[in-house]
């Protein structure tokens, strides 16, 4: 049940904080695929597996978390997964083979997705759905804080310790957040939400997969991560084999991303309010779509280096945070009452289609950019499907918040 307390500045801290918890597992592992690769002797496709995992798993867990959380409460199901996290965290920095990697980093996955799911209804809930978009995408702000670091930071502790190196920040960090929360975050889910029984969880996803517009904001935001985690997993790879760059490289490169996104996510806050929630859909899509073409005429032409692959991938950043935290935000304004269940199914298509993504180009890698063209045009083209359908939906029913 709710605490008779308003959420405050440490309260904001602390759930922008466990926001991190995705970098750890996914951005701080990217500059250390190759020495991975290197390090297990293993092919591209067993690499991309290593990050792909994390993401299949992210994607499955937060199902249960948004309905956990609906029945439980956001609390002592957040602290859980933060629990959970930690000790897939140390599992990794041990690993003495691929296979326990592997495992350490499921574990580490299914502790990340309670972050990712539960912060969007916690900030649901304790500050109301009028200023929703704009929670969203403060809270998307501080996430972005992890991206523009954490590559940068990996590759600088692989670079001058190996790659167990990047774990061990990653158990120390999450031990930090899961002290923060325990003694800052209170329970925030209202007397009046009606706890979630068991048969009746498949009820409400039916209620919310019934929605055409709910499914249309969820296949927005699934297909654009799509189409960026299609450059993410390319990029270290492409960077290293063809361009011979190094780790540290890569992460000054790579912070051009969470600056683009964070840039967009701070236009949709001063625009939330004043711009139709399909509006900034639509628009994020279309400027996607552009740039992702843009980028593949480009590098078909025989123009590929770093900057091609990373000024484009920050504009098309900027571009998804125009349009996200609305895409979201409308998500979990179809059933209010549902608003962790929502949250959890959006949460579930960014991460399954990401790493869906992330796996065909470890599956299609053959030394070129071409894999990451085919995807990347794949998810511009549905995101741009999934947005008109939003926005059509919008003008039978406006949507501001």
């Amino acid at each position: 049940m709710i605490e008779t307390r308003r959420p405050g500045a440490l309260f904001a801290t602390a759930l922008g904080a466990i926001t991190l918890i995705g970098p750890l597992a996914i951005h701080l592992f990217l500059p250390v695929m190759p020495a991975v690769k290197t390090a297990f002797a293993i092919s591209d496709a067993l690499v991309e597996l290593t990050f792909s995992i994390t993401l299949f798993t992210m994607a499955i867990v937060t199902l249960f978390y948004g309905s956990l959380s609906d029945r439980y409460g956001r609390r002592p199901v957040l602290l859980g997964g933060l629990t959970l996290f930690v000790i897939g965290s140390a599992l990794s920095a041990f690993a003495t083979s691929v296979a326990m990697l592997l495992v350490g980093r499921v574990i580490q996955a299914v502790g990340a997705g309670s972050g990712l799911t539960l912060s969007r209804a916690i900030a649901r809930d304790a500050y109301g759905p009028e200023v929703l978009v704009k929670a969203i995408a403060y809270l998307t702000m501080a996430y972005t804080i992890g991206p523009m670091i954490a590559p940068t930071f990996g590759g600088l502790l692989m670079d001058m310790f190996g790659w167990r190196a990047a774990f061990w920040f990653a158990l120390a960090a999450s031990a930090a957040i899961l002290a923060t929360s325990y003694f800052v975050l209170f329970e925030t889910r209202h007397r009046n939400d009606s706890p979630v029984r068991h048969g009746r969880v498949l009820s409400h996803y039916a209620t919310l997969l019934s929605s055409g517009r709910f499914i249309a904001y969820v296949l927005q935001s699934g297909a654009l991560s799509f189409a960026f985690f299609a450059i993410a997993a390319a990029s270290p790879l492409l960077m290293k084999d063809i361009l011979g760059q190094g780790g540290v490289e890569y992460g000054l490169y790579f912070m051009m991303f969470p600056f683009g996104y964070t840039i967009g996510n701070w236009i949709s806050v001063r625009l939330s309010g004043r711009v139709p929630i399909d509006t900034m859909v639509l628009l994020g899509s279309i400027l996607s779509f552009i740039l992702f073409t843009g980028q593949a005429v480009f590098i078909l032409a025989g123009a590929l280096s770093p900057l091609l692959i990373f000024v484009p991938g920050g504009l098309v950043s900027f571009a998804q945070g125009l349009s996200m935290p609305n895409a979201q935000a409308g998500a979990m304004r179809i059933e209010p009452s549902l608003a962790g269940t929502a949250a959890g199914l959006g949460v579930f298509a960014q991460m399954f289609l990401s790493a869906v993504s992330s796996e065909l180009f470890g599956i299609l890698s053959d030394g070129t950019a071409l894999p990451m063209i085919d995807l990347t045009m794949t998810g511009a083209v549905v995101g741009l499907g999934a947005a008109i359908a939003a926005f059509i939906y919008g003008r039978r029913a406006p949507v501001t918040a």
